[in-house]
């Protein structure tokens, strides 16, 4: 039987490395004017989700499990505004260290540090309780970011999954590679 703490940390960074592949793509089929609008006052942009996640991933992860995941120079609320500097370039260049550090500290995880304790905002978390949270969290905003680039992008989206009305087609495809051994 494989050991479950390896296979916990090797899901957990193919999970991570997912999400981010899906925001990006989802990311790529936005212009620029996409990505900052905001179908009503109430929902974030594209452009905010990811100060956001950026913001979030930089203070869980700076010090993980050394320092609280809330850092004191964090201004969560400033992650709901859009600022002059906040370009679709700076934001992305934001986004991808943050995942980066993230990546790079589950990476970098053994099984002996899964029990370990580290507190968010104060509140005690394993590190197995504090990865899953990470996840959840992030997946919650991948799937706004989704939805949002599939509602401007229209007609012109590229599905990022198996594509409506294909999946009895996607399944044939599947079973029939299982059948000749190559199966993905």
């Amino acid at each position: 039987m494989p050991n479950l703490a390896s296979t916990y940390l090797t899901d957990m960074r193919l999970r991570l490395e997912k999400l981010r592949s899906t925001a990006e793509a989802a990311i790529a089929q936005c212009s620029d004017e996409s990505f900052t609008a905001s179908p009503d006052s109430e929902t974030n942009s594209i452009a905010l989700t990811v100060k956001h996640i950026a913001g979030n991933l930089q203070s869980r992860f700076t010090g993980f499990m050394e320092t609280d995941g809330e850092k004191p120079d964090r201004h969560r609320d400033n992650e709901f505004t859009l600022m002059p500097r906040d370009t679709r370039e700076a934001l992305m260049q934001r986004w991808k260290e943050s995942w980066d550090l993230m990546l790079r500290a589950v990476e970098g995880l053994t099984a002996d540090d899964l029990g370990r304790m580290l507190a968010i905002r104060g509140e005690p978390h394993t590190v197995v309780a504090a990865l899953n949270r990470n996840v959840v969290h992030l997946a919650y905003h991948v799937g706004q970011v989704v939805q949002l680039a599939k509602h401007y992008a229209g007609p012109d989206w590229h599905t990022l999954s198996i594509a409506r009305g294909a999946s009895e087609s996607y399944n044939a495809e599947l079973n029939a590679n299982a059948d000749r051994g190559d199966a993905r």
